[in-house]
């Protein structure tokens, strides 16, 4: 595997933004962007009821506050990491964040539902021209020296699980101490720094001529939004409703028609050659199984660690932050340097074998500390925090590998659609598997409650299901990538 693009002009052209020497300055900045737009998943999780209450809404309509969000994120990346190619990765990584600094003062100030709705949505947008963009930055800026691309994508690939504990965590701080509008406030001040430093430290970018091929944005987004939709929506109504079948036959329609339009079209929204970049369709593919692993096992521990173990939302942080804390001090400091010993495929490996292996830990947390004299703290030191750090260990060793696998062997005017096709992946991997792992583990609950067993040990049996169950993603993964990833052992 090369870092390098493979065409001369490539590297000519990326040759003065590699040389930059702010280009670790520019690295914070594309990291906090990252950690930014995961923040935003995680730390409204906390103030909902708090939101629910101020608006008196129905748990129907609270959802949507969340889902907006993921879903425009989800819908427009790839039409993100298209624009970004087209138009510049600056300027679309400058209007992402104007959009996103926006929104979250709309969303600070709404005076009802729909306006929140409204503001998330926007978010949402800005998200989804960030993230590719951002990325694309990162890997150009990188992509003549080993050591650093390592290095960089470990500061960058440790924002997003930070990203999403600092939510839980600011979010329980805030909701408590302030109030709800200032989970989204909060990003406005740093959305403002961000813009001010844009000019001076984010370079321009690697762009091509071309167009937009809007008819097949449309068809697209139309296609992953109906997706998603569906899958969010499928637990309240049945996966087997006229609505959930009506919209996944739907969604399945549109995407046939987008491949349909993409092989007819001259400029293409997604080149279908690029799946003839080598380890892109199956890092792309271990990308979505990984995220439905790891988004399912955070909302999963987070609801044991508040329904079971009685732990507050401060608490629950707390007990958060040395997964955190590992994956931060691993991707940084120690990937970068076992990527370049051992190489790309045998970390991936080594890491979805110990996410399998922490998953699987987590199905044996007990419904109560009985056995242990009432100490819940107990619990969590014996059962949960192992599980934990191995879990953590395993999503290090994986991330970044998978990452520049499913990216680096883009040439860098592609690499904006590359960026996006493989967060689209990882957020819609993310969303199906935990559409499907809360199915599973509701299912399982209600079914044990009805039989006469106690709520808690149900709910509880019903968590470890779903355990279960991405531990089996996860095994997949690890086997996709024995089985479909290339790459050479030391590099």
């Amino acid at each position: 595997m090369t870092f390098t693009s493979s065409s001369s002009s490539s590297t000519s052209s990326s040759s003065t933004p590699q040389a930059n020497p702010n280009r670790w300055k520019a690295l914070t900045i594309l990291s906090l962007a990252q950690f930014l737009i995961i923040l935003d998943t995680s730390i409204i999780g906390v103030a909902l009821p708090t939101i629910q209450q101020h608006f008196g809404i129905t748990q129907t309509d609270l959802q949507w506050i969340f889902n907006a969000y993921v879903i425009t994120f989800g819908a427009l990346l790839l039409l993100g990491g298209k624009l970004s190619d087209i138009i510049g990765q600056r300027k679309v990584f400058t209007v992402g964040f104007l959009v996103l600094t926006g929104a979250s003062v709309l969303a600070g100030i709404a005076i009802s539902n729909d306006m929140l709705i409204t503001a998330r949505v926007l978010q949402g947008l800005g998200a989804a021209l960030i993230a590719p963009s951002a990325l694309s930055i990162v890997m150009n800026l990188f992509s003549a020296n080993k050591s650093e691309m390592n290095k960089a994508m470990g500061i960058w690939g440790a924002a997003a699980p930070a990203g999403g504990t600092a939510g839980v965590f600011l979010g329980g701080i805030i909701t408590a101490w302030f109030d709800w509008p200032w989970v989204f406030l909060i990003n406005v001040p740093i959305g403002i720094a961000v813009l001010a430093l844009i000019p001076k430290l984010i370079p321009k970018g690697v762009k091509k001529k071309g167009s937009i091929d809007y008819l097949g944005a449309l068809t697209i987004t139309a296609s992953i939004g109906i997706l998603i939709f569906s899958i969010v929506n499928a637990n309240e109504n049945s996966w087997t409703s006229l609505q959930t079948i009506s919209l996944l036959s739907l969604s399945i329609v549109l995407f046939g028609g987008f491949i349909a339009i993409e092989k007819r079209s001259k400029e293409p929204l997604m080149p279908l050659h690029i799946f003839r970049i080598p380890n892109l369709l199956s890092s792309n593919i271990v990308m979505a199984l990984l995220g439905a692993s790891w988004v399912s096992m955070w909302f999963f521990l987070n609801l044991y660690l508040q329904q079971i173990l009685h732990y507050g939302p401060l608490k629950s942080g707390l007990a958060l932050l040395p997964m955190t804390g590992l994956i931060m001090i691993m991707m940084t400091w120690l990937m970068p340097k076992l990527i370049g010993k051992l190489g790309i495929k045998e970390n991936l490996i080594a890491g979805l074998g110990l996410l399998t292996l922490g998953l699987i830990l987590f199905s044996f947390t007990p419904a109560n500390s009985n056995d242990v004299n009432n100490n819940n703290n107990y619990v969590f030191l014996v059962y949960v925090l192992p599980a934990s750090i191995i879990s953590a260990l395993g999503m290090s060793f994986s991330y970044i590998p998978i990452l520049i696998s499913a990216i680096s062997n883009a040439k860098n005017e592609e690499s904006g659609i590359a960026s996006g096709l493989v967060n689209t992946t990882y957020q819609l991997g993310s969303a199906l598997g935990l559409a499907i792992m809360v199915s599973v583990s509701t299912i399982h609950s209600e079914y044990l409650t009805s039989i006469g067993i106690n709520m808690i040990v149900a709910l509880n049996e019903g968590f470890h299901l779903a355990f279960i169950g991405t531990a089996i993603i996860s095994a997949i993964a690890a086997i996709t990538a024995v089985s479909f990833i290339n790459t050479k052992s030391k590099e």
